[in-house]
């Protein structure tokens, strides 16, 4: 399980990544894309992942990892549940997330 301050250490741990508002959640950000956003009160985030990355991640436990139910899913943000997952595998979740925007060429400008 994690807790929502580490949670908030490790999102913010990437060079260049913030922490601003967005709607009711807390988004977790470089260069103004969103990698990653955290409800407190259902103890879940949100994070931005390949294709690619969202299939292997949610191949592990569909409980704890699983695309988001709609359009955005398509597009690979995926939801992982803070109380089931263990800090290793979130970490490498947030780290592919990071990745995953701060390479696009759009965002890395």
């Amino acid at each position: 399980m994690i807790d929502i301050e580490a949670f908030k250490k490790i999102a913010l741990s990437f060079p260049g990544s913030t922490e601003m508002p967005h709607f009711e959640k807390s988004s977790f950000r470089f260069n103004k894309k969103i990698f990653a956003t955290l409800d407190i009160p259902n103890h879940r985030t949100c994070i931005k992942l390949s294709q690619i990355d969202q299939s292997v991640f949610c191949s592990i436990d569909k409980t704890m990892i699983y695309p988001v139910s709609n359009k955005w899913g398509k597009q690979g943000w995926t939801i992982v549940e803070l109380q089931k997952i263990k800090k290793p595998l979130l970490k490498e979740a947030l780290i592919k997330a990071y990745i995953e925007v701060s390479t696009n060429k759009k965002t890395a400008k």
